[in-house]
């Protein structure tokens, strides 16, 4: 079997095993600024989430675009279940053991 062949499948290529895959629209997320009630739509890059030991220090942040202001909203399990889906950073301040 050659480097170019995919685990599992013999003979098959790397380039064979991707060739139907089209791009991948990206993920979009809505959030709002509390201080100018503005309402924006951001790629992943812009958030940041941080997920604690319990739900008061689960957060995510972003900056708002319009007024500048550092951002930071309460994150339940299921917007952490969102954000980390859509490759928004994340930082673990507790152990998941």
């Amino acid at each position: 079997m050659s480097r170019s062949a995919t685990a599992g499948v013999p003979g098959m290529s790397v380039a064979a095993a991707f060739a139907g895959m089209r791009s991948v629209t990206p993920v979009v997320f809505r959030a709002g600024c509390p201080d100018c009630r503005g309402r924006f739509e951001f790629a992943a890059s812009a958030l940041r989430l941080v997920v604690g030991a319990s739900s008061r220090t689960t957060f995510y942040s972003f900056t708002c675009p319009d007024c500048g202001a550092a951002v930071r909203k309460p994150a339940g399990e299921r917007i952490v279940e969102l954000l980390t889906g859509g490759g928004v950073s994340t930082l673990r301040l507790h152990s998941t053991l």
